[in-house]
């Protein structure tokens, strides 16, 4: 798996308690195993970095059940995700502590380290400790203001690339993640769609008297595809409309890293540039938590929250629709559904799906 180079954006951690034998499939997995394959070994979000301190934090991913935690509160502490469950009696260890840089468990009192491995059992303190009392434990990558990991990857991937996010010209915002019911494969396409401005924004940005797409190309890339659609669509909020000049052309540069995360960089007049990252990350084939840091060089010394407001307004638009699609998943048989001229970059990102093993009637 190739994707872009991000390697100095990241804070990486090595992969700890894991092994090369692969591992079963979540309990209950709402993904056939052949499609949970083939998303499995990509780089998604799980938490934000402002919100996992020494507190164990329960999260899923996949279907699986993780816990994340931080062995101390200190700078140079280690970042940790293992499955949310002592090997003892099944308890979750979100319901733990920290302490001395071990997770405990609730239950009993198990210490487990870093590593995953048990380090101490309080009601039989002499006891030798099996090996095999060990979580399952997964690489973790910190970078754009989130906590990633993967649960069949490895750390030699990078993530997907965002340098605008510590370049020092811009400005990193980090909205609230928004929950969407629906596959991932259906609101990443959703966010790549530009046919939908004029009917499902049109409140907030998009003009009904203006629905015409021109023509844009698609270029495939080692890890997903790129498109850049010109119109003269304005991107600013409706109240904000005046601030564009007239028949400005708007330029929206999409970026793409398969499976479920797009990068969009749109260019404002007098080289403004607002670029999103929409990071969707699975929870379940029917459950997806998006992840939306923002990073833009311009209105720098205005409030947050009118950019907030907008993001979420503009994400609830989407949520309605995407929501209520039918079939919930994203058909990658091309014959399925009727396309047009204007959809060029979700057939795109459908054949990407394809060809990474996912089934024809079937993704996340």
């Amino acid at each position: 798996m190739t994707v872009a180079n991000s390697s100095t954006l990241t804070k990486e951690v090595r992969s700890r308690g894991t092994s090369s034998k692969k591992k079963p499939y979540p309990k209950n997995c709402t993904f056939s195993k052949t499609d949970w394959d083939a998303i499995a070994p990509f780089w998604y979000p799980i938490a934000f970095s402002k919100d996992v301190k020494t507190e164990p934090i329960g999260t899923m991913l996949l279907d699986q059940r993780l816990v994340v935690w931080r062995t101390s509160p200190s700078p140079d502490s280690q970042l940790c995700v293992a499955n949310d469950i002592c090997i003892h009696r099944g308890v979750p260890l979100s319901m733990g502590h920290v302490e001395n840089e071990q997770i405990i468990c609730k239950y009993h009192g198990f210490h487990y380290s870093a590593s995953g491995q048990c380090t101490r059992i309080p009601a039989n303190p002499e006891a030798k400790i099996p090996a095999r009392l060990c979580l399952q434990t997964y690489p973790v990558k910190e970078a754009y203001g989130l906590i990633w990991t993967t649960l069949r990857g490895d750390e030699s991937t990078p993530l997907p690339a965002f340098p605008e996010w510590e370049e020092n010209d811009y400005q990193p915002i980090l909205p609230d993640s928004v929950d969407v019911d629906a596959a991932a494969g259906r609101q990443m396409e959703g966010f790549l769609d530009v046919a939908h401005f004029a009917w499902v924004h049109a409140e907030s940005f998009g003009d009904r008297n203006n629905p015409v797409v021109p023509s844009y190309s698609v270029t495939p890339t080692a890890y997903g595809l790129k498109a850049d659609y010109i119109s003269n669509v304005s991107n600013f909020p409706k109240g904000f409309q005046h601030r564009a000049p007239k028949d400005f052309q708007w330029l929206r540069a999409f970026e793409v890293f398969l499976p479920f995360t797009a990068l969009l960089r749109v260019h404002f007049p007098e080289g403004g540039r607002l670029c999103i990252l929409n990071a969707a990350s699975p929870v379940s084939a029917r459950q997806t938590r998006v992840f939306c840091p923002i990073a833009r060089n311009f209105d720098k010394d205005q409030p947050l929250e009118p950019v907030y407001e907008f993001n979420y307004q503009i994400f609830n638009e989407d949520k309605e629709i995407v929501e209520a699609q039918y079939p919930e998943d994203l058909p990658l048989d091309l014959r399925v559904e009727t396309h047009i001229e204007a959809d060029q970059t979700s057939i795109a990102y459908r054949k990407g799906l394809t060809k990474l093993g996912l089934s024809q009637l079937y993704t996340a």
